[in-house]
């Protein structure tokens, strides 16, 4: 018989924001890459090819770090934030307040985290402040008067406003933080680790090309 005990709570999958922009450059600039690289290896003489190694070495992990690899994961204990170099895990306990200025930041323990996959647009937060602006002066001109399908219209309009796309992850990170704060499995402390499968090969790839232009 089974010693194990079902748990009394259901099991959530994590929520993943993700900057979509930001694979696209970086599938676009590993290409870029790729071609490059993979020529001067084939086609390259003397120390040309190794170069290429290098370059590629050192290139590609930084490349994928700073488009691909940037996430952040929420379920209902926490939050995990996967920056270029770091892994950020926050207990939603121990998070003080999800915000975005001129970028996305979690605020936890006195220590800041930037959301790396959730870039800020001021320009369409900016749109969107418009839209809103419109939507508002359209509602005050409707005096409602024209039954039931008016009414429903402008109380939907009031209560979804328009808001950039970084401000709405921003605003459900914040409200899954006040949610589920209580909760016995978002108690504990802020965990931070670096991403040596990141920082090792491009420091490697750095640190060859610098020996291979020396020696030339």
């Amino acid at each position: 018989m089974s010693s194990q005990q079902p748990s009394d709570e259901p099991v959530y999958a994590d929520r993943v924001y993700r900057s979509s922009m930001g694979i696209v450059s970086g599938v676009l600039l590993l290409a870029l890459t790729a071609w490059l690289c993979g020529d001067a290896v084939l086609r390259g003489s003397g120390d040309t090819p190794w170069i290429g190694l290098a370059v590629a070495l050192c290139v590609v992990p930084l490349i994928v770090a700073f488009t691909i690899r940037p996430a952040v994961f929420a379920n209902e204990d926490r939050m995990r934030v996967r920056n270029p170099f770091r892994i950020i895990e926050l207990p939603w306990a121990a998070v003080d307040a999800v915000r975005a200025g001129y970028s996305a930041e979690v605020l936890a323990e006195g220590s800041k985290y930037q959301l790396w996959s959730v870039p800020v647009s001021l320009r369409e937060r900016k749109k969107a402040n418009r839209q809103q602006m419109r939507r508002n002066a359209i509602d005050r001109r409707d005096p409602g008067s024209s039954g039931a399908t008016s009414r429903a219209r402008t109380s939907a309009a009031a209560s979804e406003p328009m808001r950039a796309s970084a401000d709405k992850i921003v605003d459900e990170l914040q409200g899954l933080a006040e949610l589920n704060a209580a909760r016995p499995g978002a108690q504990g402390s802020v965990r931070v680790r670096w991403s040596y499968e990141i920082i090792a090969p491009a420091v490697v790839g750095a640190l060859l090309l610098i020996v291979l232009i020396a020696t030339r």
